[in-house]
């Protein structure tokens, strides 16, 4: 779905209501193959308002994700539900207007479009979690290992350095041999 600020000018007295599907799998797995690995039809509701020269879109959106998991990179469903609102303006001086609030402004160019789909696949990458665990990761599954190689906790690491800073009581002598580059690292 595309506007341009002209076309809505027309629902300045009543807002467009956008109740839809939208199939954003393909370009969302293109874009962002690393993040996301497949995306359900995404169902969105929300208004487009028109208000002296600018137009905000907020929407609610609800969509399942597919994910690799941080730490073993296995599928894992994600559901999204959450709503965004953007503002969309094409005069630089209609910035001062929303200065004080938490409100998401772009400046487009006179006559160019607002692209909806981008706006909605934006917003759903922004969505995905740095951190993502499958359920029996959750749970307490072993991390990963491998030949030479495994993955640790951060508790058990801060163990072994706790562990490493030991002195080894054949070797205490040594220490005096530099007394100022004690507690050194």
């Amino acid at each position: 779905m595309k506007w341009s600020l002209a076309e809505l000018h027309r629902y300045q007295d009543e807002p467009l209501h956008i109740q839809s599907t939208f199939d954003l799998n393909a370009s969302l797995t293109k874009l962002f193959p690393d993040i996301i690995l497949a995306v359900q039809p995404v169902k969105v509701d929300g208004y487009v308002t028109y208000d002296d020269g600018d137009a905000t879109i907020s929407a609610h959106v609800t969509t399942t994700l597919t994910v690799p998991s941080s730490r073993s990179l296995t599928p894992v469903q994600l559901p999204l539900d959450f709503t965004f609102s953007e503002t969309y303006i094409d005069d630089r001086s209609h910035f001062a207007r929303y200065e004080d609030e938490d409100e998401v402004v772009f400046l487009i160019k006179k006559g160019d479009s607002i692209d909806f789909d981008t706006a909605l696949a934006e917003n759903i990458v922004e969505q995905v979690p740095l951190r993502v665990l499958s359920a029996e990761e959750k749970s307490g599954k072993p991390m990963p290992n491998g030949k030479g190689w495994s993955v640790i906790s951060e508790d058990d690491y801060k163990a072994q350095q706790q562990k490493d800073d030991k002195v080894d009581p054949r070797l205490a002598k040594l220490q005096n041999l530099f007394p100022d580059q004690d507690n050194k690292k």
